[in-house]
């Protein structure tokens, strides 16, 4: 079978259910770069990028997505294609923020004066406010997507709102995009299709008066904002 004309998600399913060593190869060599790219992301927020780090930090995702029966992959439910680049990115940021707290604590824990009074006041645990945000961020997008439903984007519409998913909801490049079986469309047209998106969204979304729910009355900052053409985790990509 020639896994690498499979979709993400038809891999994934096909790994699952077969311990066939090229449909494996094929996971790794095609979801390596994404997870070693978020490990390495994650990793210098807590001040590190060391390469046998992030060596380590992408062998302990794929270890994650396969251990307990492949637990985690058995549960993956896409609600949209490619969707696993998505799902990836939230397993190994996870993966990576484990993966240094265990090793702070272990430090703190060494370093630890002799216990104090039981009626001294405890310091304050670390607050993890990731997961918070990644829902927020998720709400967002939701209503972004719903609105783009609306935009008669013609013949291509399908097309060009996966570009838009896999583009801002993913974080996958425009090359990355280019090279998805099937796309047929070459970088440029990849990158004009999400100006075109983006474009068009600022029209819906500042037509929407001063009550709408575009990210002008609604969002956060730092979150999604089509009209600035930024995304989840993503830099400044439209000028």
């Amino acid at each position: 079978m020639p896994y690498r004309n499979l979709s993400a998600t038809e891999l994934v399913r096909a790994c699952v259910d077969s311990a066939d060593r090229e449909a494996w190869g094929e996971f790794v060599h095609r979801f390596q770069p994404t997870i070693a790219g978020v490990a390495l992301r994650t990793a210098r927020r807590w001040g590190e990028s060391s390469p046998l780090i992030l060596e380590d930090l992408v062998q302990e995702t794929f270890m994650k997505l396969c251990g307990e029966n492949r637990r985690l992959l058995r549960e993956f439910q896409p609600q949209y294609e490619e969707a696993f680049y998505g799902y990836l990115k939230v397993v190994t940021t996870r993966v990576v923020h484990d993966y240094f707290k265990r090793s702070h604590a272990a430090k703190r824990r060494s370093a630890d004066p002799p216990p104090r009074a039981a009626n001294e006041d405890e310091p304050a645990e670390f607050v993890d406010l990731s997961a918070t945000e990644a829902i927020e961020r998720q709400a967002l997008f939701g209503e972004i997507e719903g609105r783009l439903k609306t935009i008669d984007l013609g013949s291509t519409g399908e097309r060009d709102r996966r570009i838009f998913g896999l583009y801002y909801r993913a974080g996958m490049s425009a090359r990355a995009i280019a090279d998805l079986p099937g796309m047929d469309l070459s970088i440029k047209g990849v990158e004009s299709t999400i100006f075109r998106i983006t474009r068009l969204l600022r029209e819906e979304l500042a037509g929407s008066g001063p009550e709408g729910p575009g990210p002008a009355t609604g969002a956060k900052p730092g979150a999604f904002d089509p009209a600035a053409g930024k995304g989840i985790g993503s830099k400044e990509r439209l000028k």
